[in-house]
Order: structure tokens, then C-alpha cells, then sequence
């Protein structure tokens, strides 16, 4: 068996060196991500000012480029939806023709003036508040995010990261994580696959040993992985998954079925318009608050508002079930093959352990209790998890430990050969690193060149196979056909990124490829976002504040005149001119570019609505108290007096 030591083999542990900055573990993920730390061995993960460890994978851009990421930017999105994207994690690696659709519609606006190349081919950009992005640059935000939490709670920098990805991810998606980190400013000691952190996190933690399954289902990525753990060691049996199946695929039936209502309710011969990309992101963010609902409640009511007419959509969680049944069912399959590979069967498993957002379903838990006989474990925040053995792995790599780490390749590498076919060099479930050869040779007499196509997946042609790259050996001796040996060399680093190495045998010529497909940035694009990041950081920094500033006292605005329109007739007409004036300063002043201005208008609107405020809530507290007798008044009072029962605090969690 081969192990893979947390730090390099040959390479001493580095020390901590305040330095450098400290190292943490970030879990990327496609509806929310999290940043964890960890010193002695006691990971802790990082929460705003709130107590919210996660932070929402929402971009809003303005027009001249600043980003808000997180819970601003999705309440920005019912109102400026052209400005804001979310969901990217599932873009990471991809064409154009992986991307999901809506009623026909993508969520997102897609730009695909990309200089004549085969669209179905090139790399995914996206067109957001008049710019033009990669899932990388959007991801790279999302990152700076996660950097600028961790430095704001520390006081100091931060510079390196492990990052966790899907198992299941390819090396188009690794890379594309990779180079998102470097252009956040953060070097990546380490890619984890998510179950494994899962793992590690529980491990560590728990003390467990035994065999046990991480059943992984965030956003939009699963996987499944058998591990055993026995003293330290962690052994990946077996891996599996899907990289296109997630919580964004229940949001996606649910928002059809929506649809599906929508269009019955219609008078009949009445058109149906097509959904614009931003509609598609509404009806899908409405979808999500109804999954989240319905995992804590048993109904509900929810309103689509487009073009105008509004209509309101009833859904149970029987029938949301139904819906996402065979999505469910799809993971199900997935892990019964996967414990087929490792050659285990439910009963040999300790335990299983519940990884991502939308293991909180309470049909995704029945089934996978179902599955294994026994109740998953969750005393791990599924939210959290990930990312708490990122932060472990991350201390163990510059501060050293006994820790073993064992993790395995996802999918099957090879290349092309006569006819089409795919020779696999490297099966899927190899441990990691691993280095395999494999000696080819030449078809017709006199050959000089042979061109090699490095394939990844589990088919047996090339065309079912994805392939990640292309490259040519030349200057064979010309032999007569079979007579010359080509040596292919596949080797696979701890991160699962791939480099092959063709040479011949009798010359010694060879050639390489660091295997970078088409959908990451060129190293002169990111050399030059790189360049750029750091000769604007300040200003950068600026119009973020500044775009901030603006976001806090629009809302202030918009919550104003809310109640304005509810509770309006408890201010005389010389009051509400008054407050009327105010809010014209804030908007003036957020038209202008001086973010001291926009808080200070902002705070002199906060004084000013300050005794409006006060006259709703005796209004709100005279509408409760209506018809209430003093007797009953004072029995209330007095059992809000009595400390609450524990065990009725947690059932209302």
C-alpha cells in the first residue's frame, strides 16, 4: 500500500513563519463557502459578525468592476439581476455545452464572441454588469472574500490555503480552482477532495476507526467515498460521484414545476414569453427558498413575480419529494457501485458521514439511512465539515504531523490509440501520486511523429472520453511499423493533476505536457490579472467600500419607504417632507463618489426616521396587546420571565 505523508515525500515539514502568513483550509463551494483555521489541532471555523460561518458563492459587480460577495450580493438579487451570478463552482472546467438550462433558458448571460473558437469547446465566459468573466475570475473573488475574513479576524496576511474540490472534479476543474486561488493572492499547498477532508475532520475529531462512507451532496456536485481509518491513516477504498448533480438540481425541478403551474393558470391561447437569463435566476433563487423551507416545514406558499403578473405557487414536501426523487435515487446508484469497487457491503460500514447543504433534505437522509441500515452521522455541522478538515490539513502541512493521507484518482487516464479507442494507463481508484508507464509504438513504416491525446474517463472510445490535452513527439527514426518503442508516462501529483511524458527509447527524445486544458486562463491572461491586482489593490479596495457604502444605504432607502407605504399616515405632511428631503440627500450622494458622504447621509437618514421607527413598533405593540385583559397580560409576562426548557430551545432549531 502506498501512503502519501501529509508533507511531500523527501520534503521537511515547513515551519510556521508569521511571515509568510498563516495557512488555512477554505471549502469552495457552489452555494456556500466556508474558511476554517486551526492551531494545535483545534480547528475553528470563521464566522462574521453575526456568528454566519457561510458565506454565500454570490457575486455583485458594479459597472466599474467592484465585487460584494456574500449575503449582500444575493439580496441584491431580486433587484439587480443582470448584476449579480452565483452557482460558478459548477461553470469550473466547463464549456459552454456542459451549462444547464432553465425552459430553455440559462441563468446566466452567456458571451460566446470568443474570437471564431468552437463554442461548445472553449472556456465558459459570462457577461455580468457590462463585463465579461470567467468562473474564474468570479470564483477568485469569492476567495478574496474568504482571505479578507480570515486576515479581518487575525490582523494579519494570509497567503496560503488547501483547498477542498469535489472527488469527482476533472483536471480542467483542479486547474481552473487552481489558478482562481492564485489570482486571490493565495498560494494552494494542497487540493483535498471534499470526502476525504470530510473524513479528516471526523477522524481527528472523533477518534473513529473502521471503515466509513462520505456521502457528499452540496450545490452542485456529489460523491461518494469508502475510507478506512486505523491510526492515523486514512485509506480511500473507492471514490464515485457526479460532477453535474446537486441541490441546484432539485432547485431546477422545482422551479420547472413552478413554471409548469404558471402555464397551466394561463387563460388558455395566451403566450407564453420565453424566460430571460435574469428571470431564470429569480424563479431558481425562489426555488432554493422553497427546498430550504420545506426541509424544516411541511407546506408552503410562494409568489413568481415577472413581466408584471404575479402568481402564487403552493408546494408540499410530498410533492417536493416526487420531484426530486430521481435525483435522489441517481446518488443511491452511485453508491451501491461505488461500494461494488471497494468490495464492501453496507453492513461492513461504521458509519456514514453527511457532507454538504443539501444532505439537510430530509428525503436525501431516509434514503441513505435506507441505504446502510443505521442513521447517517452529522455531529459535524454538514455545513462545516469540509472545510474543518482543510484547516487541519492545511496545519498539518506547515507545522507537520504523524497524519497519513491516502487519496485516490477519481476517473480513469489514458490516450488514444488506432480506431479510436482509449488505452488507460492510469484505472480509476489508483492512489495518488502515482506514476504508470506504458510502452506504444508505430503504425506505418518510415513514421517520424506521433501525436498523443491524453483522455480521461471510463468508456472505451475516444469520443465517450473527455479529452483534457494534445501534444507531439517528433524526430522517431524512421523503422519499419511496430519496430519503435514510445514510453508514455502518466504521473499524478497530491493535488490530482496530471503530467505526461512521451519518449523514445532509442534516441532519448522525449516530449512533456503539463496537462492545462482549454477552459483555464492562459498564463499570459492570469500573469496580467495578477499584474493588475496588485498595482490597483488600493483602488480596488476603494470602490469596494465605496460600492458597499451605497448597497447599506439603498437598502436603508428601500426599507424606508416600505414602511412609509404601510405606516405613512403616522407622520403629519410636514414630517414626511422632512424625511422626504433626507432621502433625497442619501440619493444624491450616492450618486456622487465619496463614501464618507454616503455614511453620513446614510446615518443623518437613520436619526431622521428614528422616531417613525419608534411610532410603528408602539403601533405593532398596541395591535398585539388588542382585546388582551390585564390578567392575561400578566400570566404572559410571567412565563416569559420562566427560563425556557433546554430541550425546547433544541427542537426549535
Amino acid at each position: 500500500m502506498v501512503l502519501l505523508q501529509i508533507h511531500e515525500p523527501g520534503e521537511t515539514p515547513v515551519p510556521h513563519d508569521d511571515d509568510k502568513g498563516l495557512a488555512i483550509g477554505i471549502d469552495l463551494g457552489t452555494t456556500n463557502s466556508v474558511v476554517a483555521i486551526s492551531s494545535d489541532g483545534k480547528p475553528e471555523v470563521l464566522r462574521d459578525e453575526d456568528g454566519q460561518a457561510l458565506v454565500p458563492s454570490v457575486v455583485a459587480y458594479a459597472a466599474d468592476g467592484s465585487a460584494v460577495v456574500g449575503g449582500m450580493a444575493r439580496q441584491l438579487l431580486l433587484d439587480r439581476p443582470e448584476c449579480v451570478i452565483g452557482s460558478v463552482k459548477r461553470l469550473m472546467g466547463r464549456g459552454v455545452g456542459d451549462l444547464k438550462s432553465l425552459a430553455g433558458t440559462l441563468p446566466f448571460d452567456v458571451d460566446t464572441a470568443d474570437g471564431g473558437q468552437d463554442t461548445e469547446l472553449s472556456m465558459v465566459r459570462l457577461k455580468v454588469a457590462g463585463h465579461r468573466l470567467t468562473p474564474v475570475e468570479i470564483s477568485a473573488d469569492i476567495l478574496k472574500a474568504l482571505k479578507e475574513r480570515t486576515e479581518e479576524h487575525l490582523g494579519g496576511t494570509v497567503d496560503r490555503a488547501v483547498i477542498t474540490v469535489p472527488a469527482y472534479f476533472d483536471d480542467a476543474a483542479r486547474t481552473a480552482t487552481k489558478d482562481a486561488a492564485r489570482l486571490a493572492g493565495l498560494q494552494v499547498l494542497r487540493l483535498v477532495n471534499e470526502p476525504t477532508a470530510a473524513a479528516l475532520a471526523y477522524g481527528l475529531d472523533k477518534g473513529a476507526e473502521g471503515l466509513y462512507a462520505v456521502y457528499d451532496l452540496g450545490g452542485g456536485t456529489f460523491d461518494i467515498s469508502v475510507l478506512r481509518m486505523e491510526k492515523g491513516v486514512f485509506q480511500v477504498l473507492a471514490t464515485g460521484g457526479d460532477a453535474a448533480l446537486g441541490g441546484d438540481d432539485f432547485d431546477h425541478a422545482i422551479a420547472g414545476h413552478f413554471l409548469s403551474q404558471r402555464a397551466a393558470g394561463r387563460d388558455a391561447g395566451e403566450g407564453s414569453d420565453p424566460l430571460t437569463s435574469n428571470e431564470a435566476k429569480i424563479v431558481l433563487m425562489t426555488a432554493r427558498l422553497a427546498k430550504e423551507c420545506l426541509s424544516r416545514q411541511d407546506g408552503g406558499e410562494w409568489m413568481l413575480g415577472m413581466d408584471g403578473d404575479p402568481s402564487r405557487h403552493a408546494l408540499d414536501r410530498t410533492m417536493l419529494e416526487s420531484l426530486i426523487e430521481p435525483l435522489v435515487e441517481r446518488t443511491i446508484h452511485i453508491c451501491r457501485g461505488v461500494m461494488e469497487d471497494a468490495k464492501v457491503t453496507p453492513t461492513d460500514i461504521s458509519g456514514v458521514v453527511l457532507v454538504g447543504g443539501s444532505t439537510r433534505v430530509p428525503l436525501v437522509r431516509r434514503k441513505v439511512a435506507e441505504l446502510f441500515g443505521a442513521e447517517p452521522l452529522a455531529d459535524i455541522d454538514p455545513d462545516e465539515v469540509v472545510a474543518v478538515g482543510a484547516a487541519l490539513q492545511a496545519e498539518a502541512l506547515t507545522v507537520g504531523s504523524d497524519t497519513l493521507l491516502l487519496d485516490v484518482t477519481p476517473l480513469s487516464l489514458g490516450i488514444e490509440t488506432m480506431g479510436g479507442m482509449v488505452e488507460k494507463i492510469i484505472p480509476r481508484n489508483t492512489p495518488v501520486p502515482v506514476a504508470k508507464a506504458q510502452e506504444f509504438t508505430t503504425y506505418q513504416d518510415g513514421q517520424t511523429a506521433m501525436s498523443i491525446q491524453v483522455l480521461q474517463g471510463e468508456r472505451e472510445m475516444t469520443d465517450q472520453c473527455r479529452s483534457l490535452a494534445r501534444f507531439d513527439l517528433r524526430g522517431i527514426p524512421p523503422m519499419t511499423a511496430g519496430a519503435a518503442r514510445v514510453r508514455v508516462t502518466f504521473a499524478v501529483d497530491a493535488d490530482g493533476l496530471l503530467t505526461v511524458v512521451a519518449a523514445e527509447d532509442t534516441t532519448g527524445i522525449e516530449a512533456q505536457v503539463e496537462v492545462k486544458p482549454s477552459y483555464g486562463l492562459t498564463e499570459e491572461e492570469l500573469s496580467a490579472m495578477l499584474h493588475d491586482s496588485m498595482k490597483h489593490a488600493a483602488a480596488d479596495m476603494s470602490r469596494r467600500l465605496l460600492t458597499e457604502a451605497r448597497v447599506e444605504s439603498e437598502r436603508a432607502l428601500m426599507a424606508l419607504r416600505a414602511a412609509l407605504e404601510v405606516d405613512g399616515d403616522l407622520l403629519s405632511a410636514g414630517e414626511t417632507s422632512e424625511l422626504e428631503k433626507v432621502m433625497a440627500q442619501v440619493e444624491e450622494a450616492n450618486a456622487g463618489d465619496d463614501r464618507d458622504s454616503i455614511a453620513a447621509a446614510a446615518e443623518t437618514l437613520e436619526n431622521a426616521s428614528r422616531p417613525f421607527a419608534e411610532r410603528r413598533m408602539d403601533r405593532g405593540i398596541r395591535r398585539a396587546l388588542g382585546g388582551v385583559s390585564v390578567e392575561d397580560l400578566e400570566q404572559k409576562t410571567e412565563q416569559l420571565e420562566k427560563p425556557e426548557p433546554v430541550a425546547a430551545k433544541a427542537r426549535g432549531l
